[in-house]
């Protein structure tokens, strides 16, 4: 079947150069979504350049909305699908979020990473750990080929999850956190405490679910792909235990209340999401997290 470069095409690549992904970034999501390498090349190529000579002359094509479909009747290319996002539009240094005011520490925004202080109060993290000690038991990860459930010796942690307003504590954070990030509590997985003995670790991994595992469309049926993740620190360990970032050279340091806030608005390497648990190198380590789908979880 031929491919024709069409307007509606040539639009999309510019709504993704200006929404700030990589040129790399768009031929992948164009291969992704059904496009002949050469064809995605050449249109690329083209309307990058249609596009610089229109700036420079005074004029700019009408980008469509970032989440159009750049297929030829195909997949689309989900490199502009709607995310859990902190509006930091006003360059906020709090925000309220009606039962608390938070901090913006640091923000990226390739990736889009926020650091927020204060997000829970002390009280909320003992209570959180007091809660879940009992139920710890050895994390397990997504297996992927069948959509259920693994040990994994990449990742060396003690955890349980709450079902979404399992008590009023979580009830309470997790209203909170829809109110931060403005994404339905609906539509966010149950909050998971996990905890980091000395020398635990989580190896460096990508929260989405990827689009090539057999297990992935089952996964998915439960809420579609993840898109955001809130990791709150309930303790400070007594050394180690950062959350990182090694695509970008980043290093979040834990301390008790605040959190990091992460989104990826397609299932790709491209997002620059990877991130870890550093090793516990003194002390222990207790976080929640919350990851956020793009539909209702179920």
């Amino acid at each position: 079947m031929s491919q024709t470069i069409t307007p509606e095409l040539r639009q999309w690549i510019v709504a993704q150069a200006q929404a700030g992904f990589s040129p790399e970034a768009v031929l992948e999501a164009m291969k992704a979504a059904g496009w002949a390498e050469a064809v995605a090349m050449e249109a690329l190529e083209n309307t990058l350049k249609q596009h610089l000579q229109s700036i420079s002359a005074g004029q700019t094509l009408k980008p469509l909305p970032a989440g159009a479909v750049a297929s030829a009747g195909s997949a689309p290319a989900q490199a502009g699908t709607p995310v859990p996002e902190i509006d930091l539009s006003a360059a906020p240094r709090e925000i309220d979020l009606g039962d608390r005011t938070v901090r913006v520490l640091a923000a990226l925004r390739t990736p889009r990473v926020v650091v927020i202080g204060g997000l829970l109060s002390e009280d909320e993290c003992e209570g959180l750990i007091e809660l879940a000690r009992p139920h710890l038991a050895r994390s397990l990860t997504v297996q992927a080929t069948s959509g259920g459930e693994e040990l994994n010796p990449a990742r060396t942690s003690s955890g349980m999850f709450f079902n979404r307003g399992a008590n009023p504590l979580v009830s309470t954070i997790e209203a909170r956190i829809a109110r931060l990030v403005n994404w339905p509590v609906t539509h966010g997985e149950g909050l998971q405490v996990l905890n980091y003995r000395q020398g635990a670790e989580y190896k460096p991994h990508y929260d989405y679910f990827d689009p090539a595992q057999p297990g992935t469309p089952t996964i998915l049926q439960r809420g579609g792909q993840r898109v955001g993740t809130v990791v709150m620190y309930l303790n400070a360990p007594g050394q180690g235990g950062g959350t990182t970032f090694p695509d970008v050279g980043l290093e979040v340091a834990p301390q008790p209340g605040h959190a990091v806030f992460f989104s990826y608005a397609r299932p790709h390497p491209d997002t620059r999401t990877l991130h870890g648990g550093a090793p516990v190198l003194a002390g222990e380590k207790w976080v929640a997290t919350k990851w956020l789908r793009e539909g209702e979880f179920r």
